[in-house]
């Protein structure tokens, strides 16, 4: 017990400290806490000694503020948060015992504090509850895309079947080739048997006959050697158009499939992942062509030869042939179980795949980023963990089919030893030959080599059909915004107008972006979107380039609604550069003319030269220089004014400068924004979403943006800047002050320390006395 005394003289202490703190006391401590807010000044509180049921604890002070809970706790006292005095709730007596008090607050306090933990939660939950609409939206959301069209969850798998061998209908003439060439094949390789049974009983026949099929001997084996190399090359021609075929079939699949998925609107993207689309397009098509080529030949290549196989053993014995009949039931549901189990397996598997590649590619893609946070072990973890779930899954396939296969190999092995002894016995009786024996057990051996090839053509056809459903989640979605749909667009200069428009992103449906947007833009003129972050300024560039469709209200150009505008048209008349410049892995030149792929070259030049890209001509290749992945060899200001300059060289009717210079040093935005300016002059309509003040000076028109989806103000900058209490105003004194709180005062640069931030100074004092009484009373003992 040594040492213990001081720590309940500093309780008693404590006590006396604030027996005669008043809510005034406390309001005006609680006002002066700046860093830790551990005392609200709504509430009272009450300290006193308490024996806590917890082990012992350092001292600490918990900073969310809720009620009837310990504020500070140590070994030996707590100080605890009370309800609030006022008519619905009944005031604690600080004269009250300890276990009383604390009796008070779990029961008879209850009610007034349970009132007041609804409403907290109430506050809190309302935010969760958002937060949790806003993820079941997405995942409603994704189900929705992938799901338009066919439902394939609820199509049989026989459809599914049919649908998969329905992508080999162009290949269908190819196919039938490779079928002829399979009969061939198979019904050569099946008369093996048949033939080396007549071989041992002319071996074992003493009758002095040397002829078979009416042929002499060596004339019958050059014959046989003949047919064996006719099927080795119907075989080989099997083989080789297949191979054609399937990779027909897979880059067909992969065309289609890519320009399906770059037809989708920006929802489909918000919803998808790009590495699991880059899986689909990959791993999936491979495994659909396989399994609608090579392996359907299989298949079908063991159908004739087991039916073969099963047709001459009956015309060899029926006996054996109804023993060897016993094992096809059970093979048969072994089969279709086994097949059900793999396709569930073989789609779970595809999805985790999926995810594989988009954690490989979100993480490699932004690799800089996680290493300057140190942030690799974390990644390798995250990767590491998805290559975990699919090796289960990968476990649990080879569980399964391991059982299936071994099963079937021993029923086939009993199979064998039961023909073996009824086939035996009937060479003793004379039923049948030795030839004939040996050539039923050589068909024997084939026919159960093609029903374990017909098990393994079903499994691999359930992967197939696995794969085949995530292909056809995207074959089937059909965009909401058809680009090929609507009158042409020959001019969009004319007034841009948003009508009453409303507006939230289909991921994050409860969140209104827009509620009742109005605003003109007159054609040709230079206007400038300002607001808070998050306000929709961008939103606007989306909805205009008909990204997503507002939910409610209209936009027109030049008076004619843009929902029947032929939606590739009207992007041909809009030049747009973002916020994050986007490169393409190519040369410079032909980054520029990514936006006119006709553009001469004196255009591209002369784009160039309007967005400042002399620095083109320090590289050695000039416009031919590579720029690399996602232009990762050129600085950010290079990238933007590429992107400028590609934005330019088709002269747009429309020109959308979402922060166009936010990457640029002082001197290139100088020269960038006179050549800026000097293209506003012309017919085009520009509309910038800025933050710089010099990009809003040089607008016509300033539309300032609400934090609740509305127009808050509208006009020029010296109109807008002249009312000291507007909305733009507002705006431009916080982002001029750098979005900073105001600057202490001597009197609260260093704030007083609370009561509690005393407290646990002094518990930690003492702590700290015990420790080292604890020391030399060590130190006595020895």
């Amino acid at each position: 017990m040594r040492g213990s005394g001081l720590p309940l003289r500093l309780a008693s202490n404590m006590f006396a400290r604030v027996a005669g703190s008043t809510r005034a006391a406390v309001v005006q401590q609680a006002s002066q806490q700046s860093v830790r807010p551990g005392l609200d000044p709504n509430r009272s509180y009450s300290k006193f000694s308490y024996p806590l049921v917890h082990p012992p604890n350092r001292s600490y002070v918990q900073q969310s503020v809720r009620l009837s809970r310990i504020v500070f706790r140590s070994r030996h006292c707590a100080l605890i948060q009370l309800p609030a005095a006022g008519p619905r709730r009944r005031p604690l007596s600080t004269k009250s015992a300890p276990h009383e008090a604390s009796k008070d607050i779990t029961s008879k306090g209850g009610k007034g504090q349970h009132e007041e933990d609804s409403k907290d939660d109430e506050e809190g939950y309302g935010f969760a509850r958002s937060e949790k609409a806003s993820r079941a939206a997405q995942v409603n959301l994704s189900a929705r895309l992938n799901k338009d069209g066919l439902a394939h969850g609820n199509k049989s798998g026989v459809f599914e079947v049919w649908r998969l061998i329905k992508i080999a209908r162009p290949e269908a003439k190819y196919l039938g080739a490779a079928f002829a060439c399979l009969l061939v094949s198979s019904s050569i390789t099946m008369s093996i048997p048949f033939s080396i049974g007549k071989i041992i009983d002319l071996a074992t026949n003493t009758s002095g006959v040397d002829k078979l099929f009416g042929l002499e001997l060596h004339q019958f084996y050059i014959a046989l050697g003949s047919v064996l190399a006719l099927g080795a090359s119907a075989n080989y021609g099997r083989i080789i158009i297949l191979r054609v075929v399937g990779e027909r079939i897979v880059a067909r699949l992969r065309s289609q499939l890519f320009r399906r998925t770059y037809a989708q609107n920006a929802e489909f993207f918000d919803a998808n992942r790009v590495g699991d689309l880059i899986s689909r397009l990959s791993s999936d098509t491979i495994i659909v062509g396989k399994s609608i080529t090579q392996n359907l030949s299989d298949g079908l290549r063991a159908l004739v030869s087991g039916g073969a196989g099963f047709g001459l053993m009956a015309y060899v014995s029926l006996k054996l042939t109804g023993v060897l009949a016993i094992m096809l039931p059970p093979v048969a549901i072994g089969a279709f179980i086994y097949g059900r189990a793999i396709r569930n397996l073989s789609r779970k598997i595809q999805r985790n795949l999926g995810t594989l590649t988009k954690i490989a590619e979100e993480r490699l893609g932004n690799v800089r980023t996680s290493q300057a946070f140190a942030g690799e072990v974390l990644e390798v973890g995250r990767y590491n963990k998805q290559v975990k779930k699919i090796f289960a899954l990968g476990k649990r396939e080879a569980l399964i089919s391991a059982t299936f296969f071994s099963s079937t190999g021993l029923l086939g092995n009993m199979t064998i030893l039961a023909l073996l002894y009824s086939g035996g016995q009937m060479v003793k009786s004379g039923a049948i030959s030795i030839g004939d024996l040996s050539s039923f057990l050589m068909y024997t051996a084939y026919a159960g080599s093609s029903l374990v090839g017909l098990s393994s053509f079903y499994s691999e056809l359930m992967k197939g059909v696995g794969a085949a459903s995530r292909l056809f989640e995207l074959q089937d979605r059909k965009p909401t915004i058809r680009s090929t749909v609507g009158t042409r667009v020959s001019s969009a200069r004319g007034p841009i107008r948003f009508e009453n428009v409303s507006f939230s992103y289909p991921t994050r449906p409860a969140v209104n972006i827009f509620d009742g947007l109005d605003f003109e833009i007159p054609q040709g003129t230079n206007v400038a979107i300002v607001g808070p972050s998050g306000g929709g300024k961008s939103t606007i560039a989306s909805l205009l380039l008909r990204f997503y469709a507002p939910t409610a209200g209209t936009i027109k150009i030049n008076g004619q609604d843009i929902t029947t505008m032929n939606l590739k048209s009207l992007r041909r008349k809009i030049g747009l550069v973002a916020q994050e410049p986007v490169l393409f892995s190519g040369t410079i030149a032909e980054n520029i003319a990514y936006a006119k792929p006709g553009a001469t070259r004196a255009e591209i030049v002369a784009a160039a030269r309007k967005a400042n890209c002399q620095f083109i001509s320090d590289f050695p290749d000039g416009l031919e220089t590579t720029v690399g992945a996602r232009g990762a060899q050129l600085s950010g200001g290079q990238k933007q004014r590429i992107a400028i300059a590609r934005a330019l060289v088709k002269d747009p009717d429309i020109l959308i400068l979402d922060e166009a210079t936010s990457a640029l040093d002082a001197e290139s935005e100088t020269l960038v924004n006179a050549a800026l300016a000097a293209l506003m002059k012309g017919n085009n309509t520009t509309i910038s979403i800025a933050h710089r003040l010099s990009t809003i000076k040089r607008s016509d028109t300033i539309i300032v943006l609400s934090s609740d989806g509305r127009v808050a103000e509208q006009g020029t900058f010296k109109q807008l800047s002249s009312n000291p209490n507007g909305a733009f105003t507002k705006l431009m004194e916080w982002q001029l002050s750098g979005g900073e709180e105001p600057t202490p005062t001597p009197e609260n640069r260093f704030p007083t320390p609370t009561e509690s931030e005393e407290i646990e100074q002094d518990l930690e004092e003492a702590s700290a006395d015990d420790e080292m009484d604890e020391e030399i009373g060590s130190r006595k003992d020895k």
